[in-house]
C-alpha cells in the first residue's frame, strides 16, 4: 500500500508528533510539509475543510484528519512493520481507553495549567499530577504501555511528555 504519502504539520504540534513517531516506529518514507497556522495553505483547508488544522495526513490524495485516527491508520495500512495497536481485542480496548484518557485529562489539564493563574492553575497541576500518576500506575514496570515494544498509548502520550 505505498504511494505518494504527504503529512501536513507544524513542528511544535503534540498530535502531529503522533504521527511522525507513528511513521518513524514503521519506517514509512513521506514528505514533510510545515504549515503556518496563520496564513493556512490551501490545500490544508481543501483536506481538512471541516476543521481546518493539522495534521492532515494525505495518501495518495486521500486526507486522513486527527492524529489518534492517523495512528490508526498507519497501523493498518502498514500492518507488517512494527505493530503498534494490540490484536488482541481486549488489549485494544483498553490501549483506546488510555488515549483516550490522555486526550481529555492530559491535554485538557495541560492546556489549563498554560492557560489559567492562581487557584484555577493550581488545582489543574494537581489534577494533572493525579492523572500522571494514574498513567505510572498503568506503566507499572513495563518498558511500553504495550509491553516489550512501542505502542498506541506511548505513541499518544510521547508528545505531551515536555508538558
Amino acid at each position: 500500500m505505498a504511494g505518494e504519502l504527504v503529512l501536513l504539520d507544524f513542528w511544535p504540534s503534540p498530535f502531529g508528533m503522533r504521527s511522525r513517531i507513528a511513521l518513524a516506529e514503521k519506517g514509512i518514507p513521506y514528505e514533510y510539509r510545515e504549515e503556518d497556522l496563520r496564513n493556512k495553505s490551501d490545500l490544508l483547508l481543501q483536506m481538512n475543510p471541516v476543521h481546518k488544522k493539522i495534521p492532515v495526513l494525505i495518501h495518495n490524495g486521500k486526507p486522513v484528519c486527527e492524529s489518534v485516527i492517523q495512528v490508526q491508520y498507519i497501523d493498518e495500512v502498514w500492518h507488517d512493520k512494527a505493530p503498534l495497536i494490540p490484536s488482541d481485542p481486549y488489549q485494544r480496548a483498553v490501549a483506546r481507553f488510555w488515549v483516550d484518557f490522555i486526550d481529555k485529562k492530559i491535554y485538557e489539564l495541560g492546556s489549563k495549567i498554560w492557560k489559567t493563574k492562581g487557584e484555577e492553575q493550581a488545582n489543574a497541576k494537581k489534577e494533572f499530577i493525579e492523572c500522571l500518576k494514574l498513567l505510572e500506575g498503568e506503566l507499572g514496570d513495563k518498558t511500553y504501555f504495550g509491553g516489550e515494544s512501542l505502542g498506541y498509548v506511548d505513541v499518544a502520550l510521547v508528545p505531551f511528555y515536555s508538558w
